[in-house]
């Protein structure tokens, strides 16, 4: 499989841009890697780089956008953070990664059992961490009660991922509030973003379209 050329990148659509990521992902969890040559591509895209989609990701080892969705070089933007969440600098970037770049989807991608989002539940404050921490709380404060549980903190998994599942739907709407470009390119079709959740139990994407 080649890098992807500025023919292949004029080609590409949203939704062929996710259908890309959601077959590399099958493949990704049947253990069926796409057959590339990195070096190969390491030549190809030594002049230039074509990517198809930007994606948001927890700096979490486990959870390399990459790997998951079984891309080579050149295939991808990877912005990683504690978190998944969005600020000036990470909003900025996505917008080089569309407007100039030509990425035609934006990914936000969170993951079961986020030590990020547990630090959130739990309130830790720790350093420069704080400070982060408190990026990742609202979607704390914005999750109900579960039923039949009391507990409010990383103890509770179920409670855990809902939070990871709303800070998710929290940044695609910091994205769409903030970011004047990337919400007028959504609105004219040329570019779609939404959210998705990792299972680190089976290397599984949800997305939510």
């Amino acid at each position: 499989m080649k890098a992807h050329t500025q023919e292949t990148q004029a080609t590409m659509t949203p939704q062929k841009a996710l259908n890309f990521l959601k077959e590399g992902n099958l493949r990704f969890q049947n253990n069926l890697k796409a057959n590339r040559n990195l070096l190969q591509q390491v030549n190809e895209t030594a002049e230039g780089q074509f990517p198809f989609a930007t994606i948001l990701s927890c700096i979490d080892s486990r959870v390399s956008a990459e790997l998951v969705f079984d891309q080579g070089l050149g295939d991808i933007f990877s912005i990683r953070i504690a978190g998944n969440f969005v600020n000036q600098d990470i909003l900025g970037s996505m917008e080089f990664a569309c407007k100039l770049a030509g990425t035609k989807l934006i990914v936000v991608l969170g993951h079961t059992s986020c030590g990020a989002v547990k630090g959130a539940c739990d309130h830790a404050r720790m350093g420069n961490l704080t400070a982060l921490i408190n990026k990742i709380e609202p979607a704390v404060y914005a999750v109900e009660q579960p039923k039949g549980k009391e507990l409010r903190n990383s103890s509770n998994t179920e409670f855990v991922d809902a939070v990871a599942e709303k800070n998710v739907e929290m940044t695609l709407e910091n994205i769409r509030s903030q970011s004047v470009i990337l919400k007028e390119m959504e609105e004219k079709g040329e570019i779609q973003i939404v959210g998705a959740m990792y299972d680190l139990s089976n290397g599984s994407v949800t997305f939510y379209e």
